[in-house]
């Protein structure tokens, strides 16, 4: 009798490999690949930070440089990315042990959305008196889509913690990040901006300054907070100087000053004949306000100051003193008192026989160029403030400070046409005001 035929089959049984979460990347002409983690690409996809492609970074520098037509969201990538850095340097070195499990979240989105309050051509538009683009954060920041973004994906308070460590305000030991003489949005825009118009003021020993920051214990406080070991000192200072070159070279250069008051008035003639709602101009982009503009109740002033905009017709200097030639503090009103600087331009217009909108005074607002306020932490572990008065082994800060301050802000006097000025009565014009 023959045997049954046995066949024996084999069963594999296949645990399938846990789900490989997916990395977003994205290409940067400046830092090359930046990775996106949910969070943040989430926050990307609001309207409010998809807005900031549309705002130029530098305003009206691209009439100067071509190049200069990038973003503030592409900045905002930047200052992201850099938090990433950072913040992964700082836990290899043991250094986020302590802190809350979720604050470094908390720093990346706000490294992220440090920016999204910002007024169309930079700004501009604060200089006139306008609120600072850090009020203009605050709804977007703790109300609305980005608010429910950072709700469910860190936590219930997520949105005024990162709004304070955008404002300064924070208790977090990771502040200085996000707001203070070091923070990561300088090394990104400082590089950046000069990448971008092609000059060669940016460099910064980015790498060795991220890697010299460390948790330090506050020597006034006690608390826990960011400092510099004293290595990371050069670095710092290559930061400071490419401010510096910047500054002068391309944010206060004569004819980006000039773009900047020529776009300054326009926007101030529009709010004062009602065309323009004030709480909306902080949502147009940049063409957005132009478009808006043009389509507002037709006004002499205001077409002609436009298309010569357009059309890069641009007020020329008249007279132009730098503010190491001027005494101090004396003419500090114009940049913060806007009803005295158009009473006095309208003189300056008058003296010169000019119409009263053909005369433009500017004086760039006073900024803390070269600031330092952080703990350094030197090599036999003791930590010692380092602030404007200097430390021992460091640049000569104050010297330095006033000298470079006063050799890149310029008070100047811009004229729709090429006049002949004694700059005696510009000054005696001045004084009368």
């Amino acid at each position: 009798m023959r045997r049954p035929l046995v066949r024996w089959i084999d069963v594999a049984i296949v645990t399938p490999p846990p789900e490989i979460p997916r990395v977003t990347f994205i290409r940067d002409p400046l830092w090359n690949n930046i990775r996106v983690d949910a969070t943040a690409e989430r926050l990307l996809d609001t309207a409010a930070v998809q807005r900031l492609r549309y705002v130029r970074q530098l305003g009206l520098a691209h009439l100067v440089y071509p190049g200069a037509t990038h973003s503030r969201f592409e900045h905002a990538l930047g200052a992201y990315h850099l938090a990433r850095r950072t913040i992964a340097n700082l836990r290899e070195a043991g250094a986020l042990d302590q802190i809350a499990s979720d604050e470094p979240e908390i720093v990346t989105a706000a490294a992220l959305l440090h920016d999204i309050g910002h007024y169309p051509f930079s700004h501009a538009l604060e200089e006139i008196g306008m609120p600072h683009h850090e009020a203009l954060s605050r709804p977007l920041i703790t109300e609305g889509e980005v608010a429910e973004v950072l709700r469910a994906e860190i936590g219930a308070n997520a949105p005024e913690r990162v709004f304070a460590l955008i404002c300064g305000t924070s208790p977090s030991p990771l502040q200085r990040l996000i707001s203070g003489s070091i923070d990561l949005d300088k090394i990104d825009y400082l590089k950046r901006d000069a990448l971008m118009c092609g000059v060669p003021y940016g460099e910064i020993d980015e790498d060795r300054l991220i890697h010299a920051l460390v948790m330090v214990n506050d020597p006034e406080t006690g608390a826990p907070t960011i400092g510099l070991r004293a290595k990371g000192l050069s670095a710092l200072e290559s930061l400071l100087f490419a401010k510096y070159q910047m500054y002068r070279n391309v944010y206060w250069h004569h004819a980006v000053r000039s773009a900047t008051a020529m776009y300054k008035r326009l926007v101030a003639l529009a709010l004062a004949d009602g065309v323009i709602d004030p709480a909306a101009v902080g949502r147009f982009s940049d063409e957005g306000l132009l478009h808006a503009l043009d389509q507002a109740a037709p006004s002499p002033s205001r077409s002609a100051l436009q298309h010569a905009l357009l059309r890069r017709h641009l007020y020329k200097r008249a007279w132009e003193s730098p503010a190491a030639q001027l005494e101090a503090d004396r003419y500090e009103w114009i940049a913060d008192d806007t009803a005295r600087t158009a009473a006095c331009e309208v003189a300056l217009a008058k003296s010169l026989g000019l119409h009263r909108d053909e005369v433009l005074l500017d004086y760039p607002a006073k900024t803390q160029m070269l600031s330092l306020d952080m703990p350094v932490r030197t090599g036999d572990g003791t930590v010692q403030r380092l602030t404007q008065a200097g430390l021992a082994g460091a640049i000569d800060l104050p010297t330095l400070s006033d000298e470079l301050y006063g050799s890149a802000r310029w008070l100047r006097v811009f004229t729709a046409r090429r006049v002949t000025v004694e700059p005696a009565t510009i000054v005696a014009v001045l004084d009368a005001h």
